[in-house]
């Protein structure tokens, strides 16, 4: 099974806390990745020869295709400094923290992605022929053709970054320490949707945005679980960070962008918000299982059941 793949078999609970630390350390090392792939913006914004107060005044210093391509810069460096936490300090091969299958199922991430990118552009064009006084269109080429080639060569490495980090790094370490399936699922969508309490859309539409958050970590931590793999959970968020890079942006989202369309409404607490945790993930959920025949739903999302197979060892370096 994908989330026992680093287990222990442990059952002094000083070495089980000894091992998770080993979790807590490699998640500083990649923190401290991140800050260093940061260099280059604080750089910049030291050479703009402004003082910004907040984030939003950090936008306002760059053009938004570079602020962009320095924020995303910083994922590369994590990306680094996770590899090297596995392969390094766990002694993991680093397929371990993706998949339980031999190798990268790429059909699963595309039919992922390919799905997502549907329906939030079906979504997103049908708002803006419903009410275009709210949607505009802002389409510049040669900005946007940038953003395109920023945004696809980035962006996925943010989104998998993130995912690697969560559904796959986390979610082991949480199941080594808890020894359960539940917990290492609903911690790893806490702390990922905490992890955007920073966001300028939480401040514009209070804390109750986090549910979205949480419930959008939930969704990725199920599918991941349930299939064994976070090919699924990667194509998502690739396609949900790239639809929203390029097709539309607005002045209170985290990545503002020279898009395709800009929101101009005020951002409210409404329905539409919760939409997407309340049904549309529930629908995606319903779609996979149908496609890849996923049983067994009790023990792989809140089971002890250990189910370690003999070659799982082998994931492990010598």
């Amino acid at each position: 099974m994908f989330i026992t793949q680093a287990f222990k078999k442990e059952t002094d609970f000083s070495l089980i806390l000894l091992d998770f630390l080993k979790y807590l350390i490699g998640s500083i090392i990649v923190f401290f990745a991140s800050l260093f792939g940061q260099i280059p913006l604080g750089i910049a914004i030291l050479f703009s020869g402004k003082t910004p107060n907040s984030e939003s005044d950090i936008y306002k210093l760059f053009d938004s295709n570079l602020f962009l391509f320095l924020a995303l810069l910083s994922f590369v460096f994590a990306m680094i400094g996770l590899y090297f936490v596995v392969v390094k300090i766990h002694r993991q091969k680093f397929i371990t923290i993706i998949t339980s299958r031999e190798k990268v199922d790429w059909k699963r991430v595309f039919l992922s992605f390919g799905i997502w990118v549907v329906v939030s552009t079906v979504l997103i064009l049908s708002a803006y022929f419903y009410d275009s006084s709210e949607i505009i269109m802002q389409f510049n080429l040669v900005p946007f053709l940038i953003l395109v080639g920023i945004t696809l060569l980035f962006m996925p490495i943010q989104t998998s970054t993130e995912e690697l980090i969560f559904r796959g790094y986390l979610m082991q370490g949480f199941f080594n320490l808890a020894r359960n399936k539940w917990f290492p699922l609903l911690m790893t969508s806490v702390i990922f949707g905490t992890m955007h309490i920073m966001n300028p859309e939480v401040e514009k539409m209070g804390y109750i945005i986090l549910v979205y958050y949480i419930g959008t970590g939930l969704f990725l931590g199920i599918i991941t679980l349930m299939d064994e793999g976070t090919e699924l959970a990667l194509g998502f968020h690739a396609a949900n960070n790239i639809v929203a890079s390029l097709l539309i942006t607005s002045d209170y989202t985290v990545f503002q962008t020279h898009s395709i369309f800009k929101d101009m409404s005020e951002p409210s607490m409404n329905f539409e918000v919760f939409f997407p945790v309340l049904v549309l993930f529930p629908i995606l959920i319903f779609v996979f299982s149908k496609i890849y025949k996923w049983t067994n739903w009790k023990e792989k999302l809140i089971g002890s059941k250990l189910d370690l197979q003999p070659e799982e060892n082998a994931h492990f370096n010598q």
